[in-house]
């Protein structure tokens, strides 16, 4: 059996800091698990009897181990940030495209499609290239309507008609369709 090559030794600050986000339990649940995998690892246990106290695999009690020897006590409890574009939008970007869309569609369209925002967005020089799904994925994020009062791209429906029609398709006599009970969903409001 190969001996163990990355072993864990806590300096008491380490320890303490350690012991202290365990008993306040405000963070992370991985937090947390991550550090009683470096507390478990300092006083000794074998990586199989950590595994199994806490739920966890083999593997994640090795790669913790290894990241806290290679870095530090920072580096074993936190993941390294992730790569990724960065959003082609900022808050400058996302205003005026927002205020275009609230705005009356060009000359030969009806309404703003995705596309056609997309491509005035880069027309304008407000970015450099844009696709049509991160322009619906930035409008789907924002509490703005032109449609109604709240929030939303549909049009706020009456209530009480709603519920007249589905009051009304539910007492219909039809064979094929079994008998449903009516529910508070059903009955008419009291305003």
């Amino acid at each position: 059996m190969p001996a163990k090559r990355y072993i864990v030794r806590l300096t008491e600050d380490e320890r303490t800091e350690l012991l202290g986000l365990i008993t306040k339990g405000i963070t992370s649940a991985r937090l947390l698990t991550r550090a009683r995998i470096l507390l478990k690892a300092d006083e000794g246990w074998k990586d199989k009897e950590i595994a199994q106290a806490l739920n966890s695999s083999v593997a994640t009690i090795e790669r913790i181990r290894q990241r806290f020897v290679e870095g530090n006590l920072e580096k074993a409890l936190h993941d390294d940030p992730r790569p990724g574009a960065k959003c082609k939008l900022d808050g400058r970007a996302e205003a005026q495209l927002i205020a275009l869309a609230c705005s009356k569609a060009p000359e030969g369209h009806a309404v703003w499609s995705m596309r056609l925002l997309a491509g005035t967005l880069v027309e304008l020089g407000v970015v450099e290239s844009v696709s049509h799904e991160t322009v619906r994925q930035r409008l789907k994020k924002t509490t703005s309507s032109l449609g109604s009062a709240k929030s939303g791209a549909y049009p706020n429906l009456a209530r009480s008609s709603w519920l007249r029609w589905k009051t009304s398709w539910m007492c219909m006599k039809c064979p094929t369709t079994p008998l449903i009970q009516p529910s508070a969903l059903m009955r008419n409001p009291s305003n």
